[in-house]
């Protein structure tokens, strides 16, 4: 055997190893890689309280309310299932109920989603894809003119995870 054909062999060896590397790296991370799931995918797929993500959605209007501490209560909503999220600290300038909004943090026992990381939309046109993408597929975006509502007769009531209550109510301090 010449001394090119075993260099080649080695080049060979080294590049199966990556590649079966890198294959087995994505088939481990393939259910893992999510920007963030929607709080109908939450109530669908039952995740594990304790579970880290990222909950996507809207700010559901009437559900801000802000304690002591720079504690922050509000809902997370994608007009069919309804998630509570609890923050504690700075909210973004640009927070506010009815606007896009990314919560990082994790699923408490109870159904409350405990945020340590809030994320608001950047400017007035600007709403994640994969909520955009949501919102279409409900009726409820349109290009060029945002988030529009449904006649109230057409209109599906949201989807409580827990029964009659809203997942994850308000916990007691």
């Amino acid at each position: 055997m010449t001394r090119k054909s075993r260099r080649l062999i080695l080049i060979a060896a080294c590049g199966a190893v990556l590649a079966l590397a890198l294959g087995l790296i994505l088939s481990a991370m393939s259910g893992s890689i999510v920007f963030f799931r929607s709080p109908t995918e939450v109530a669908a797929q039952t995740v594990a309280p304790g579970t880290r993500f990222r909950l996507g959605g809207l700010v559901k209007d009437g559900s801000l309310q802000r304690g002591p501490d720079q504690t922050v209560d509000f809902a997370v909503t994608d007009t069919n299932a309804t998630i509570a999220v609890q923050y504690r600290g700075l909210l973004p300038d640009l927070f506010r109920e009815g606007q896009g909004v990314v919560a990082e943090g994790t699923l408490l026992p109870g159904g409350l989603f405990r945020a340590d990381t809030v994320l608001a939309k950047h400017d007035e046109s600007y709403m994640p894809r994969e909520v955009a993408d949501a919102l279409k597929a409900q009726g409820r975006w349109q290009e060029g003119k945002g988030l529009v509502d449904k006649p109230a007769a057409a209109a599906p009531e949201a989807q409580t995870v827990a029964g009659d209550k809203t997942l994850g109510q308000r916990s007691e301090r």
